[in-house]
């Protein structure tokens, strides 16, 4: 059985190919500059819907400011500095560095300070 492509990995792919050769001339023309009143934007509407309660609008919006994110790491991939994978990496090592409960093989999550405790009595 094939595996469905993964929505991330679609979304970075319309992205690339809105920017591409035969892409959106809008989406084309833009800069980091040029977006940054759309991100401010969509983060302010995602503040609006979690006010609201609307977790249909809080999903929607979360998408908009996901599309901030893989529109700007588009543009980082295309100077030769970092792609949305990138991101996502460094997030993710940002978040096992911060927070010693993690898994670092990410099979679940780990009491570090109580597995040093419990080992320590079974030497």
């Amino acid at each position: 059985m094939a595996h469905a492509e993964h929505p991330l990995d679609r979304l970075a792919s319309i992205m690339a190919q809105l920017r591409g050769e035969n892409g959106c001339p809008w989406d084309k023309q833009q800069t980091h500059r040029s977006l940054l009143r759309y991100l401010i934007e969509e983060a302010y509407e995602v503040v609006d819907a979690v006010e609201r309660g609307s977790m249909e609008d809080l999903r929607d919006e979360l998408g908009d400011l996901l599309l901030q994110v893989v529109f700007h790491a588009q543009l980082a991939k295309e100077a030769g500095a970092f792609n949305v994978y990138d991101v996502v990496a460094s997030i993710t090592e940002k978040m096992i560095r911060r927070h010693d409960i993690v898994d670092v093989e990410c099979t679940g999550f780990l009491d570090r300070k109580s597995t040093r405790l419990n080992s320590s009595h079974t030497s």
